[in-house]
This record gives C-alpha cells, sequence and structure tokens, in this order.
C-alpha cells in the first residue's frame, strides 16, 4: 500500500512513466466541438489493436479547459488524447496509474474474484486504515513513554 501509494502521488511527474501527460487542443468554443460519437471513432482508430478487434471504450474524461478529451480502453490500460474541435490525435500511451490504483485500493481482488459491490476493497481499507491509526498511537506511546518515565 505505501509503495502503490508511492506511485500514485509520482503518477502526474513521472515523465509519462504512469500516466500520459494531458494535452491542450486547440482553443475553441464548446460549440465547436465534434460530437463524442465521432471522436470516439476516431479514438478507436488510433488505438486499434493488431487483431483488428473493435476495443472496448471504458470511459471519456473531458477536459474543457484544454479542449481535449481522454478516451480510456480496458484492454491494456489504453488512452488515446484527443483535440475536441478538430479530432486530431495529441497522444496515445497506457495509464499505468489504473491498475496501481486497482492494487492500492484492493479492487483488483474484487474484480478478479468477482466479489460484488467492492466488499474486499471496503475491508481491506479499513483494516489498512485501522492498522494505521493502532501502529501511529502505539509507536508515538513507545517513543514517549520511556521519555515520561525518565522525567
Amino acid at each position: 500500500m505505501a509503495v502503490t501509494g508511492i506511485l500514485l502521488g509520482w503518477k502526474k511527474n513521472s515523465g509519462e512513466l504512469i500516466m500520459p501527460d494531458t494535452y491542450q487542443g486547440v482553443a475553441a468554443e464548446m460549440a465547436d466541438w465534434l460530437p463524442l460519437d465521432t471522436l470516439s471513432r476516431l479514438a478507436e482508430r488510433a488505438i486499434l489493436p493488431p487483431t483488428g478487434q473493435r476495443p472496448e471504450l471504458d470511459r471519456v474524461d473531458v477536459r474543457p479547459g484544454k479542449n481535449s478529451a481522454k478516451f480510456l480502453f480496458k484492454a491494456r490500460q489504453g488512452e488515446v488524447q484527443l483535440d475536441l474541435s478538430t479530432g486530431q490525435v495529441l497522444s496515445v500511451g497506457r495509464r499505468h496509474s489504473d491498475w496501481i490504483e486497482q492494487v492500492h485500493d484492493g479492487s483488483i481482488i474484487d474484480d478478479w474474484l468477482g466479489i460484488p459491490h467492492g466488499i474486499f476493497k471496503v475491508f481491506y481499507n479499513s483494516l489498512m486504515g485501522i492498522a494505521l491509526i493502532i501502529f501511529t498511537v502505539t509507536g508515538f506511546w513507545l517513543w514517549y513513554g520511556p521519555k515520561r518515565m525518565k522525567g
């Protein structure tokens, strides 16, 4: 949990090793944006696997301030960033941050074992949070207790 937490803290400052940077599209008004279905087809074309099978879209992250959209695909954590008004490909990359986050919060176990409602994730995070509190309190007492007894 500590290692994945460090990696997630560095994800935007990793030189695109963990997650691609967010790129700026051409400045335009929202009315000038291409429709999402058109942009989705352009993103699919940009990331089309060698098998030629249509990749499964997981989600779309629209960045109005940057006039760009990130199309996130399930296969291999693929990401395509497009300019919202021109449809130009700004970036194609892999988002390692997604699987790192799943390991970090325990949801990877829920997915692997088909556990519904994120029950393992809730249990795991509760256990780790409680353990951190206990270790902090007992660690402080082990440090402070002897000083108090001497003084």
